[in-house]
């Protein structure tokens, strides 16, 4: 057949099919049959190791289990101790059922169920306000965290989220002592299209931050968002190095930082709730953000968080995607988890 017969077919067929060609019209379809699912079926996926230690064991538990009685508790209390919901926070759930079993209100696996989840999202929701960057320009969010937690991945995502509000980031590289902290976070900077101020490595984090400050202000950005370093083993030394970070900040931008952001790694499980415990000596933090909540099973140390410590868990993430990072909704996590 000659290429003029060729593309005679090739424009009606495309014709006939309502596109420009034939591949066109198949590109579109294929374009429609992978489009990425919604961010509530994504934190499912991403929960679902955690719902099958939890609901899952639940389940098994309560099957053929026509009536509940103190041992269907007990051995509930196990379960929600492997969850990574810590002994302190299951203790206090537990306690609560039990009191609700007395009332006759725990008739059947159902009621029993219900009442957990009521149990933990009240736990869940006591949460302090979301994060109002318009409340101080620049808004100054001070980022804090061991080494390995996806601090630097966090800052990056964090800057993207809010550069798509429209809103003008300056990174700050405080991190000097870990090496190649500031390069990494230089790539983020680069990739989501935000200005970083680096020194070399070993230099003073103060006299980072305090250039960054002053950068803020001459570049009139509306948030400034501040690396330090996550040597927790030195507390001493960290201590004191973020006590100074803070003067600086007050002393150049009055009321910095107006957020310390406190990043956690779920799939340290109970881990992760002793340096939470820690930093809330050393650090007045406002906010949590747990990261790698997906393929995790100890999505529980969550509602451990919540309920211990009294400290308001602002973000999550369940993915290497940019938007995979998402303000923390409790009534969405325990139906996720459910």
């Amino acid at each position: 057949m000659s290429e003029e017969k060729r593309s005679f077919f090739r424009g009606l067929v495309g014709r006939l099919t309502g596109g420009d060609s034939p591949g066109e019209n198949v590109q579109e379809q294929t374009e429609e049959k992978v489009e990425k699912p919604g961010f509530f079926e994504r934190l499912k996926k991403g929960l679902s190791k955690t719902h099958d230690t939890l609901v899952g064991r639940i389940d098994s538990l309560l099957l053929g289990n026509k009536q509940i009685d103190s041992g269907t508790l007990e051995e509930l209390e196990e379960i929600l101790i492997c969850a990574d919901i810590g002994v302190a926070t299951t203790t206090e759930l537990v306690g609560v059922l039990e009191q609700r079993l007395k009332r006759d209100e725990l008739r059947d696996g159902e009621a029993l169920k219900k009442a957990l989840k009521e149990e933990m999202l009240a736990r869940l929701s006591q949460q302090a306000p979301p994060m109002n960057t318009n409340t101080a320009s620049p808004y100054v969010i001070m980022v804090i965290g061991v080494n390995g937690v996806g601090k630097t991945t966090t800052i990056g995502k964090l800057a993207w989220k809010l550069a798509a509000e429209g809103k003008q980031v300056l990174l700050v590289a405080g991190d000097t002592f870990r090496a190649a902290a500031a390069e990494q976070l230089e790539i983020w900077g680069q990739r989501v299209g935000v200005d970083v101020v680096r020194h070399k490595e070993g230099a003073d984090p103060s006299a980072v931050i305090f250039d960054g400050c002053k950068a803020a202000l001459a570049r009139n950005k509306d948030v400034l968002i501040v690396d330090t370093a996550g040597r927790l083993h030195t507390k001493v030394n960290l201590m004191e190095e973020l006590k100074k970070i803070r003067r600086v900040m007050g002393r150049e931008l009055p009321g910095a930082p107006h957020e310390t952001l406190l990043i956690l790694d779920a799939s340290t499980g109970q881990n992760a709730v002793s340096q939470a415990r820690l930093f809330k000596e050393v650090a007045d933090v406002t906010g949590i953000a747990v990261t790698k909540l997906d393929g995790t099973a100890k999505g529980g140390v969550v509602v451990a968080i919540c309920s211990e410590l009294k400290i308001p868990v602002k973000y999550i993430g369940v993915g290497e995607g940019l938007e995979d990072l998402r303000e923390f909704d409790p009534n969405q996590f325990v139906e996720a988890i459910f």
